[in-house]
């Protein structure tokens, strides 16, 4: 999880940057602590709740808070009870957070500690005006800017979260319709290639914390890019697509955030960047001693989803370099004094790289077998070709 990851794990290993041995950094001193990811909209859902616990630097993977009691209450007395489900809380019913409502988000671990939020209302509903996409430099490179654009004539909102989820087509370069493979005696035979392993899609989300406030400007405009993609970078070759997400949040929100974004930013203990305590709006009930991490956040967002293809915003220009290099390549055999002079049906080079299945079949070509690396023809190898059920071609 991105909170446990930063306020633990992340500022510590870069202490040992400055060794000119290798170390094995381990926790002399561990407290534990209970780590709350809660982000309550105004959008009509089941919601959800993260718990964790802090990890020891040793530690491989993120331990879950489990078997809880997870409730929010509003002003009027109704309660939103969460259920565990996959290792978060879900809430057992749909709801969204109104106008004027007050809410507190309640926690009771199985051994017996409770925690309690500050009182929350939903933030300045401000959705959106566009998301867009243009060509234009940054940082001395060429390619895709993401823009957000967002207005409050009322200058009410002022502080702004963001976050994308990026989905993009993946067509292998060096698909054909005939596979080699190993028959039964582990000799090289051809059968017909798999059609499904052409086309697949890939998703991503981002892992920063984006920030935006337009508190010192004259008025509440946000133009702000998102996401930046390089011109030559594979994942715009064919279609791309995101979805955004704006979050207008309070200035306590807002500051919780930043000092969070700093701590991941700042890279090493011994840096000058002093992000400071990160503070929170969750508290323990009764025992101080029990110590938590996060932040109850009530917030307004609105979404948008755009696509784009290269060929659209680069016209006539030569696609971005694929996931792998696929330049073709062939074998050579002791009997050829020059590389690709024969074919290679019995090389033994290609017969254990086809057991390996690390190789894809490119071609014959003028008595050659062509070869590439598998990702070339096999797309599945990196990505899924399960078409996302929001996908527009």
């Amino acid at each position: 999880m991105l909170f446990n990851k930063i306020i633990f794990v992340l500022i510590i290993c870069f202490i040992i940057n400055g060794c000119t041995e290798p170390y094995i950094l381990k926790t002399n001193t561990y407290d534990e602590a209970l780590v709350v990811e809660a982000t309550i909209t105004n959008e009509l859902k089941k919601q959800v709740i993260t718990l964790t616990k802090t990890s020891r630097f040793e530690d491989k993977e993120t331990k879950a808070e489990s078997g809880a009691n997870v409730f929010i209450t509003d002003d009027t007395g109704k309660q939103y009870d969460f259920v565990e489900e996959e290792g978060k809380y879900v809430s057992t019913e749909e709801f969204q957070a109104v106008p004027e409502r007050e809410y507190r988000l309640s926690i009771n671990t199985l051994d017996g500690r409770t925690f309690e939020s500050s009182i929350e209302k939903l933030t300045n509903m401000n959705p959106m005006q566009s998301v867009t996409a243009t060509v234009e430099p940054k940082d001395s490179l060429r390619g895709v800017a993401i823009r957000v654009n967002s207005f409050d004539p009322n200058n009410q909102s002022k502080y702004y979260r963001y976050e994308y989820e990026e989905t993009y087509k993946i067509v292998s370069p060096k698909w054909v319709d005939t596979k080699a493979i190993l028959d039964n005696n582990g000799a090289l035979a051809f059968v017909p290639n798999r059609t499904d392993i052409k086309i697949c899609y890939s998703s991503k989300k981002n892992t920063e914390i984006l920030l935006e406030n337009t508190n010192i400007l004259n008025e509440d405009r946000v133009n702000y890019i998102v996401r930046f993609i390089s011109d030559q970078n594979y994942i715009i070759t064919t279609r791309y697509s995101i979805l955004v997400r704006q979050y207008v949040e309070s200035l306590a929100a807002y500051n919780y955030y930043k000092t969070l974004k700093k701590i991941a930013d700042s890279g090493t203990l011994l840096s000058p960047i002093q992000p400071g305590i990160l503070l929170g709006n969750i508290n323990a009930v009764n025992n101080t001693n029990n110590k938590v991490i996060g932040y109850f956040d009530v917030t307004s967002v609105s979404t948008e989803r755009i696509y784009f293809n290269y060929k659209d915003l680069f016209p006539n220009e030569p696609a971005p370099p694929y996931y792998v290099d696929c330049k073709q390549f062939c074998y050579a055999v002791d009997a050829c004094p020059t590389l690709c002079q024969c074919t290679h049906d019995s090389n033994p080079g290609v017969l254990y790289d086809l057991e390996r299945d690390v190789i894809s079949y490119v071609i014959l070509d003028k008595g050659k077998d062509w070869w590439v690396n598998k990702p070339c023809g096999d797309c599945t190898t990196f990505a899924s070709n399960i078409k996302p059920p929001f996908w527009m071609d």
